[in-house]
């Protein structure tokens, strides 16, 4: 008889090194969560306050530099500049998923793939049928699709102390690939007037910085110069300028070399990420979130087609997308739902990947010119993202209580020999799907 094949885990225990690289993550991510909530606090208490003009006047202050053709608004040099930091750390961790994580293999990435992408097109196709019945523009289609990682990890951090580490590599592992996704869209749908003289020159930039990287040159003083005129050339090309901050994390090595402690990706992560995390989307974020909450302000969101579509997009297409991709993953490939996992946990998450913030904000002004409409769907992307927030919190607080009462259990009927039965397979899964 031929024995059955085990079907691989979905989500399952990361190997060890994934684990800490996992870890490390988490840990500056949440804390980079924490500040971008206050920023986008700041933000829009000062945009409402009677101090308001002062904002406006220092988010529209424009400086240059120059000698790279560059002339850009507070406002413009963080959500251009500043978020190229915030893409490039994206580009790492893509990388390394790529590389040595996750995603490595087709049959492994096929399954994050699968929820990420319906977690993307379900969003746009839920926007597409909201704003079309309203009479609205469809341009904004790409708004609801992206989700904040800094702050869902913010979210989580804060409810969880008893949840499955595998709803973090979950939700690490989700947006991940919904990063890559969004770089994509901004990519190809919000370029216009392509300058090829400059994109050229950007493009030969990144073959440089592939090369110096394949002949192992080491050294700031190569790299972050030519960094800035890759991204200068980028911006200039008529293509966003993030897509420069991506396109060098993809190229920085994520393999040691033989008798090599760190590899260029992991130095550059680990110098950089603080400062993304800590001031780049802060800062993003202050100068993005400020505006008007209103009666008028949110009478918008709920009466015009464009940023009421994107409030559906953001929390009802993200759980449904997220949900029903992991499920079809789970139902229709060789891969299950990891056994620590009930499918309550994953629908807990789903609502919580509705929190798009600093990639949504972007894409609404890219989609929207006007200020007035950028303003309303911005309201939109606040309003959506607080109440993903607020629905997760409220779901994973349950599944947190849950599991805290099984783990309780599970103490009081430790095995004589020491070891608690939690660690029995698939046994705490169960018990929360009964809770």
């Amino acid at each position: 008889m031929t024995p059955t094949r085990q079907r691989d885990p979905l989500f399952g225990v990361l190997p060890w090194p994934e684990r800490q690289a996992l870890s490390e993550a988490l840990r500056t991510e949440t804390v980079g969560g924490l500040v971008l909530l206050g920023a986008a606090v700041v933000a829009l208490f000062w945009a409402n306050s009677p101090w308001s003009e002062a904002y406006e006047q220092i988010r529209h202050f424009h400086f240059g530099i120059p000698a790279l053709g560059l002339d850009l608004s507070v406002a413009h040099w963080t959500a251009d500049g500043l978020l190229a930091v915030f893409f490039l750390i994206a580009g790492i961790e893509l990388k390394r998923e790529l590389v040595v994580g996750e995603l490595r293999t087709p049959a492994t990435a096929a399954l994050p793939v699968i929820a990420a992408l319906c977690g993307m097109a379900v969003p746009a196709a839920l926007y597409t049928l909201t704003a079309s019945a309203g009479g609205g523009s469809l341009d904004g289609w790409a708004v609801p699709m992206a989700t904040d990682i800094a702050f869902a990890l913010a979210v989580l951090a804060v409810i969880s102390t008893h949840l499955p580490s595998a709803l973090r590599a979950f939700l690490l592992t989700l947006a991940v690939v919904d990063d890559l996704g969004a770089i994509l869209i901004i990519a190809v749908f919000f370029t216009s007037g392509l300058n090829f003289w400059a994109l050229g020159g950007a493009v030969a930039g990144l073959v440089l910085f592939y090369f110096l990287q394949r002949f192992r040159v080491r050294g700031w003083w190569w790299y972050v110069p030519l960094g800035v005129a890759v991204w200068a050339l980028m911006y200039n090309s008529g293509v966003h300028a993030t897509v420069a901050g991506v396109a060098m994390g993809l190229i920085l090595r994520t393999t040691r070399d033989k008798g090599e402690e760190t590899t260029p990706a992991a130095r550059v992560s680990h110098r950089v990420h603080p400062f993304s995390a800590g001031v780049a989307v802060p800062l993003f974020a202050l100068f993005a979130a400020g505006v008007s909450v209103s009666g008028d302000a949110l009478k918008h969101v709920f009466a015009d087609p464009e940023p009421l579509a994107v409030l559906v997009g953001l929390v009802a297409g993200k759980i449904l997308g997220v949900f029903l991709g992991t499920y079809l993953a789970a139902r229709y490939t060789k891969a299950r739902l990891n056994p620590d996992l009930a499918w309550a946990d994953v629908f807990s998450l789903a609502t919580l990947a509705g929190i798009g913030f600093t990639v949504s904000l972007l894409i609404g002004e890219l989609a929207f010119p006007d200020p007035a409409e950028a303003e309303h769907v911005k309201t939109a992307v606040l309003v959506g993202s607080f109440v993903a927030a607020t629905l997760a919190a409220v779901l994973l607080r349950r599944r947190n209580r849950v599991y805290r009462r099984l783990c309780e259990e599970e103490n009081r009927d430790e095995d004589a020999d020491g070891i608690p039965d939690i660690y029995q397979t698939g046994a705490r899964a169960d018990g929360a799907a009964r809770g």
